[in-house]
């Protein structure tokens, strides 16, 4: 992409990201390197993607903020709804396609190269193509992929927690209904609004893809072998929208299997963790060893001024203060007694999920594990190699 147009591009991204609160500072530098990352390509199309995503996910957040601020809890007490990210989010839903960005753009450096090296012949060397053709470059593949199926994840998770019903548990094999924003929980609003997110993205790449055509085809070397039909391109807008639709799905499984949701008791909502990190249970079987309460009824009775063990039972005497096993936990006149809740039970409850992976794990497990799946099939259907995708040519 051109410098003169990517610049300005990127500082009025990075202003909007700070001055809407859409990204911590962390974020905004982490953004400001994938952006760069995926503006050295000298195609259009990874920088787009990259706009069109943050812009469009960034909306979906922010619609009818106040009421999601409602549905969930935040780990540190407050109402939930989604804050800015950090450079961890950002990270786990672009690094992916910055990094088949960067190779991609060395592949058609090392192209270039050899075509302008070889002889001005108005046909193709056999050296690969500058523009898409089809059967062509699998990395393309990757990178649209990548942006389909986080932006699918994306536009699920925030508008699907605004659907009328309860969504369900996709892990479970009765679908039982579940909190809103349960991981591994989905609804018809949320996956619809999934494939929503996912057509976005295929429409913005199949605007910028420099798909090989009859004016590149054979005019020039590097310009492919065949243009495009108009077949060809239906299978490739169908096979990465619904890819990128897949990708959503696949999210809500790994989350329903693999990240544990936590519900706070009280008001049997989800208890989110701040930028995506595991919330914190405590532990319901943990109970204080009488032995425990003795040692500490001992040590403050060293450290009453010397009075010793009378003191200490003084002041149980006198209601003030009372230790030992027999105390009773819950009397108003005990001043260390603990605060519970109920029967002393936790606040916070594990609704589902093992323990295994937080949010931003899951996220980038499923755009590389879909990235990577994505052109393996397109390897398969084009009957080509997959090494080739990563080679120069």
């Amino acid at each position: 992409m051109r410098a003169v147009i990517a610049a300005p591009a990127i500082a009025l991204l990075c202003y909007r990201a700070h001055s809407k609160k859409s990204l911590t500072p962390g974020g905004i530098v982490a953004a400001l390197l994938t952006a760069v990352a995926h503006a050295v390509h000298p195609w259009n199309l990874p920088f787009v993607l990259l706009v069109v995503f943050f812009l469009a996910g960034t909306r979906a957040t922010h619609v009818k903020e106040n009421v999601k601020a409602t549905l969930t809890l935040h780990s540190r007490g407050t109402s939930g709804g989604e804050g800015p990210r950090n450079h961890v989010q950002v990270l786990a839903n672009s690094l992916t396609a910055s990094i088949f960005s960067l190779l991609h753009a060395y592949q058609l450096h090392l192209r270039q190269q050899a075509l302008d090296a070889a002889p001005r012949t108005g046909t193709d060397p056999g050296l690969g193509s500058l523009c898409f053709e089809w059967g062509g470059d699998l990395l393309v593949i990757g990178i649209i992929a990548n942006y389909a199926c986080v932006a699918a994840d994306t536009f699920s998770s925030e508008l699907g927690i605004l659907s009328t019903g309860e969504p369900r548990l996709i892990t479970s094999l009765t679908l039982r209904k579940v909190p809103r924003g349960t991981n591994g929980g989905v609804s018809l609003a949320g996956l619809l609004a999934g494939l929503l997110g996912s057509v976005i993205i295929v429409t913005a790449s199949m605007l910028t893809l420099p798909l090989c055509n009859d004016e590149t085809v054979g005019r020039f070397a590097g310009g492919g072998t065949a243009p495009w039909s108009g077949d060809q391109r239906r299978t490739l807008i169908l096979g990465l929208t619904l890819w990128g639709f897949l990708g959503s799905v696949v999210d809500s499984v790994l989350g329903g299997l693999f990240q544990r949701t936590v519900k706070d008791v009280r008001t049997g909502k989800v208890v989110e963790g701040e930028g995506g990190v595991r919330v914190l249970v405590a532990d319901r079987h943990r109970h204080p060893h009488p032995q425990e309460v003795t040692s500490t009824a001992a040590v403050k009775a060293a450290l009453l001024s010397g009075e010793g063990k009378d003191a200490v039972e003084q002041q149980g005497v006198s209601g003030a203060v009372e230790e030992g096993p027999a105390a009773d936990r819950y009397d108003a006149r005990n001043k260390n007694r603990r605060s519970s809740f109920g029967d002393e039970k936790p606040s916070r409850a594990v609704e589902n999920g093992w323990d295994l992976l937080d949010n931003n794990d899951v996220n980038f497990l499923m755009a590389f594990g879909m990235s990577v799946g994505a052109m393996a099939v397109a390897a398969w259907y084009w009957d080509v190699p997959f090494q080739t995708g990563l080679m120069p040519w």
